[in-house]
C-alpha cells in the first residue's frame, strides 16, 4: 500500500513539473510580450503587444511623413505579404510602429494604411508616447533621431517574431530580401 501511494504521488509530482515546464515554454523571458507598453492601432483600440501573441510578427519601425527610406521599408512589407504562403498568411500579422507618436496619430495611421491598400488583417500600424516606442526600439535595436520637426534619421530593420514574441531573425537596409523573410515565416508554425 505505501509503495501504491509513493507511486501516485510521484506520478503527481512528475505531470506538474511537466505542465511547469510547458508553461514556461510557452513565455520565454526573451518575448516582446513582456513589455508592458500601452498601444493604440490605426482604429484608435489600445492594446498591448500580448494582444498580437497566437500570430508570428513582421515587425517594422516607420513614420508616415518620411519620403526617403520608410516607402522602401512599406514596399519591402508589401513584398514580404505577396510572398507568404496563402495558408500562413492567417497566422502571420505585418506590425508598422511609428517612430513619430506626436504626427502619427490613429487618424494619420488609418489614412496612410488606406492610401497604401493595407488596411485591415493582416497588417497593423501602432502608435504609443514617446517612451514606449524608444523601449521597443532598443528591443529591435533600431536607432533613430528626431532631425527636424517632421523628419527623422533612422534604422532600417524588419524583424520577425515567432507566436511567443521570440525575435527569430531580422534583415537590414531597405530592399532587404522579401523572399528569404517570406520563406523564415512560412516555415514558423
Amino acid at each position: 500500500m505505501k509503495n501504491l501511494i509513493l507511486l501516485f504521488f510521484s506520478l503527481i509530482i512528475a505531470i506538474s513539473c511537466n505542465k511547469n515546464e510547458e508553461v514556461t515554454k510557452e513565455k520565454s523571458t526573451d518575448s516582446i510580450f513582456y513589455l508592458d507598453s500601452k498601444w493604440q492601432n490605426q482604429d484608435g483600440k489600445t492594446l498591448h503587444l500580448q494582444d498580437l501573441k497566437r500570430k508570428n510578427l513582421v515587425v517594422v519601425m516607420i513614420f508616415t511623413s518620411c519620403k526617403t527610406a520608410c516607402p522602401l521599408l512599406v514596399t519591402d512589407m508589401k513584398n514580404i505579404y505577396a510572398k507568404l504562403d496563402q495558408k500562413k498568411i492567417k497566422n502571420t500579422t505585418l506590425v508598422l510602429v511609428s517612430i513619430d507618436p506626436k504626427n502619427d496619430t490613429p487618424e494619420v495611421l488609418k489614412k496612410f494604411a488606406e492610401e497604401r491598400n493595407m488596411y485591415g488583417d493582416p497588417w497593423v500600424f501602432l502608435t504609443s508616447n514617446d517612451e514606449s516606442v524608444r523601449e521597443f526600439a532598443n528591443v529591435l535595436a533600431v536607432k533613430y533621431k528626431q532631425i527636424s520637426p517632421i523628419e527623422f534619421s533612422h534604422s532600417n530593420i524588419i524583424t520577425v517574431f515567432n507566436r511567443n514574441g521570440e525575435m527569430v531573425s531580422q534583415e537590414e537596409g531597405a530592399g532587404i530580401n522579401a523572399e528569404a523573410v517570406a520563406k523564415k515565416l512560412n516555415e514558423l508554425n
